[in-house]
């Protein structure tokens, strides 16, 4: 019965609207540090468009991400790839406030959907986000569409990492963290890579490989062990 509550439509709108009113107020509070945009800035504008490719672990960083990156020109909105698994339309509800812009699939080779309203709009020199190893994982193992999506489009793909110095572990796959008011945080955008046409298979180590060292980056920056 608690089970069926927990899962009822009002009740999952709800729980999304204060995560989201929460991590607004986390943002106001937050003392945001940034790492490596030099490069991802000159990439949008050699290309026009880039990938951003952050590990599933930092969805609660994602709304503040996108807006910084349109801040700085990385972005004209905020396209970011969220699965239609419920935990994605969950995350869909909460970023709502700030702006997000979503695209509904996955990053593997059964969201072939999301892949293409991806491509479509870095075809229009529109940035987009993605997790590579979402909706459920393997953690931290890169599904082939973000490869397949850089080596299709010609753009370059931007690992994107960040790391709270205060924050609270959740028991999920992912180990994600939700982070805490009036601390400070770091978020790493790591080397640009460029993935020839049809080399998008063995391009997904690497891609997966400067994701890691993304996250390694800023796990230093704030003072954290590796989750």
């Amino acid at each position: 019965m608690l089970r069926k509550l927990i899962r009822h439509p009002s009740v999952l709108a709800a729980g999304a609207w204060l995560l989201g009113a929460y991590l607004a107020f986390v943002y106001r509070t937050t003392r945001w540090e940034l790492h490596g945009y030099d490069a991802a800035a000159a990439s949008v504008h050699a290309n026009g468009a880039v990938i951003l490719a952050f590990w599933h672990e930092n969805l609660p960083l994602m709304p503040w991400v996108v807006l910084e990156c349109r801040r700085r020109g990385l972005l004209r909105r905020g396209h970011v790839l969220v699965s239609h698994h419920r935990d994605g339309m969950f995350i869909g509800r909460a970023v709502a406030r700030f702006h997000v812009e979503l695209a509904y699939g996955s990053s593997s080779r059964g969201g072939a959907a999301g892949l293409i309203a991806l491509a479509r709009l870095l075809e229009a020199r529109e940035s987009v986000a993605i997790t590579p190893d979402g909706p459920r994982g393997p953690r931290r193992q890169a599904a082939a569409g973000v490869a397949e999506l850089a080596a299709s489009s010609g753009k370059a793909v931007v690992p994107i990492a960040g790391r709270c110095r205060h924050a609270i572990g959740i028991r999920s796959w992912d180990r994600m963290e939700i982070p805490l008011p009036f601390g400070r945080a770091h978020v790493v955008a790591g080397p640009p890579i460029l993935v020839p046409p049809g080399g998008g298979e063995a391009a997904l180590p690497a891609i997966a490989a400067a994701m890691d060292a993304a996250a390694d980056e800023a796990d230093a920056a704030a003072g954290r062990a590796r989750r």
